[in-house]
């Protein structure tokens, strides 16, 4: 491997272990559709229209693939930040500035979300991809 085969390396694992992570939770709201329910209430509650839940889908079935696949990556990173930071807004917001039970930030796993859809907004796809940019 040439050194400069490191960076693209690089973003393709960032790009795989971030798609395939949040995709997890995508296909689990598909299988458990009150969870879909569960958003719909937290967005009427603060006076939104409860079809914005269906936003999940493309923030968590949608933008994953868009990012694993390398295709309008940049799109893809951008979508999930979105949809971390609509979660944190809704449903996390009480943990923002809260401890784990084992010490670690309680929203660890959103962070890692929210700033890994980040970081592949910022970076782009690198060259493994089907449409790198």
């Amino acid at each position: 491997m040439r050194l400069n085969e490191g960076d693209a390396l690089g973003k393709l694992v960032l790009r795989l272990t971030l798609g395939i992570f949040i995709l997890f939770h995508g296909v689990a709201k598909i299988l458990k559709p009150g969870s879909v329910e569960y958003i719909k209430g937290q967005l009427a509650a603060i006076d939104l229209t409860p079809y914005l839940a269906y936003g999940v889908f493309v923030g968590e079935i949608f933008a994953p693939l868009l990012i694993i696949l390398g295709i309008f990556t940049r799109f893809g990173g951008i979508l999930i930040v979105g949809n971390m930071l609509f979660a944190i807004a809704l449903v996390h917001q009480d943990e923002l500035l809260s401890l784990g039970a084992h010490g670690g930030w309680a929203l660890e796993l959103q962070g890692f979300f929210l700033l890994c859809g980040l970081v592949v907004f910022l970076m782009g796809s690198g060259k493994f991809a089907i449409r790198p940019d």
